[in-house]
């Protein structure tokens, strides 16, 4: 069987939860046998961040002569000089000027997207018809929507979700025109099959889905119990670590650091440990001068190796607003660690069970109290790091794997 996987956007490069699954899912359908292909549509230069077989093939779609009409960025000056500030100042209203002006020309901001949408569409459907495959497997709906957008497909189309449905097609995590929404809602007519991360996510489809829904978890690393983490050990130094991508909107690493600058007097041998790139890296490393602990807060950037930064470490601590299926978050508590979250976070509440693995606190200030007595008590760790280990033993590889292999193997 031909397998084509669909991620339209940041796979090449991509360092996400998204791009990790999509390299998995791929290895494991072509160790069956299967020819499979990875396709994207980037204007870039680079490679995939996780180790793919050397069978399966990424192509990249993109060509500069499919037609799309962007809009001018604006740029903000930061700097000191009063001049250039002024100067910038002026472009920035310049642009948005232009912008505007084209905006209005076209018919609106729907009209630019769907006519930008529209054209990339057509190149997917001239790639997909020239590869005959004989299933696609989607890594986002907006990915499906991509694909689908005015296109018909006489293939099996099934989307992998990597979060809560809604926040797919809704407007609750960020801005999407009433327009937008109505796309990628329509685009679930267009699948045969869909795969949710837990059996509660199915109440968070939309109505215009009528294809069948399966629950398949991400897989996790399983950590033999001599190898997890012992917290009886005494150290000189110890760590909590959170590994997330750098967006605070979503990841709120921000909220760690408060904690933390808030109770590291008290605690002189311990340390806050953040592994990971993106956009908010300067907005946090700021925070950190302003906090002055330069010294027990560090910022470590992209790691390969996740689970040797989290075998040396005793706390996990996981602050985010949101969340699908946290694979750092379980790679941690596979290993040990007892971990701290919100209770108001999808995923993480699914994952953490409150005093059983970890904390699940309703506030801040709750955070901080849950952090203390994990960082007071070695004994707790233990109990509650053990705990952790065990209750990530269901999402193993080998289950994940037949789970996938008895969807694909449906549409055979």
């Amino acid at each position: 069987m031909k397998i084509l996987f669909i991620q339209h956007k940041n796979f090449i490069n991509g360092s996400g939860g998204t791009e990790k699954i999509c390299s998995f899912l791929a290895n494991g359908l072509s160790d069956l046998g299967h020819t499979v292909e990875i396709a994207t549509n980037q204007n870039i230069e680079g490679r995939p961040i996780f180790p793919l077989n050397k069978e399966v093939l990424v192509t990249n779609i993109f060509d500069e002569n499919i037609s799309q009409i962007e809009l001018k960025e604006t740029f903000n000056y930061n700097g000191s000089n009063p001049l250039k500030w002024i100067f910038y100042k002026i472009k920035k209203k310049s642009t948005k000027r232009e912008n505007k002006r084209l905006i209005k020309q076209i018919g609106g901001n729907d009209e630019l997207f769907t006519l930008n949408l529209h054209n990339r569409s057509k190149a997917w459907k001239s790639y997909i018809d020239s590869l005959h495959p004989d299933i696609i497997i989607t890594m986002s709906i907006s990915s499906l929507l991509e694909i689908t957008f005015r296109n018909e497909y006489q293939i099996p189309i099934v989307n992998s979700t990597n979060g809560r449905p809604d926040y797919d097609y809704s407007d609750i995590l960020w801005h999407r025109s009433e327009k937008e929404m109505s796309l990628l809602k329509e685009s679930y007519k267009k699948l045969s099959a869909i795969q949710v991360l837990f059996d509660n996510y199915k109440e968070f489809l939309p109505e215009t889905f009528q294809g069948k829904s399966i629950t398949i978890s991400n897989p996790v690393p399983q950590i033999e119990v001599k190898q997890i983490v012992n917290h009886l050990v005494e150290k000189e130094r110890y760590k909590i670590i959170n590994i997330a991508s750098l967006a605070i909107d979503c990841k709120q690493q921000h909220i760690a650091i408060n904690i933390f600058a808030k109770i590291a007097h008290k605690y002189p041998n311990w340390d806050l440990y953040f592994w990971g790139t993106g956009q908010d890296y300067n907005v946090l490393y700021n925070q950190i001068e302003e906090v002055g602990l330069r010294d027990r807060i560090f910022l470590k950037g992209f790691t390969a190796n996740p689970l040797e930064e989290l075998e040396t470490s005793d706390i996990f601590i996981f602050p985010s607003k949101y969340e699908g299926f946290p694979l750092a978050l379980t790679e941690g508590m596979s290993i040990g660690l007892p971990s701290i979250g919100f209770k108001t976070c999808s995923g993480v509440n699914e994952l953490i069970k409150h005093n059983e693995n970890g904390f699940l606190a309703t506030t801040e200030l709750e955070m901080m109290s849950n952090l203390e007595a994990l960082m007071q008590d070695n004994t707790l760790r233990q109990t509650l790091g053990e705990s952790a280990h065990l209750s990530m033993k269901k999402y193993d590889k080998k289950s994940v794997s037949q789970l996938w292999k008895t969807l694909i193997d449906s549409f055979m």
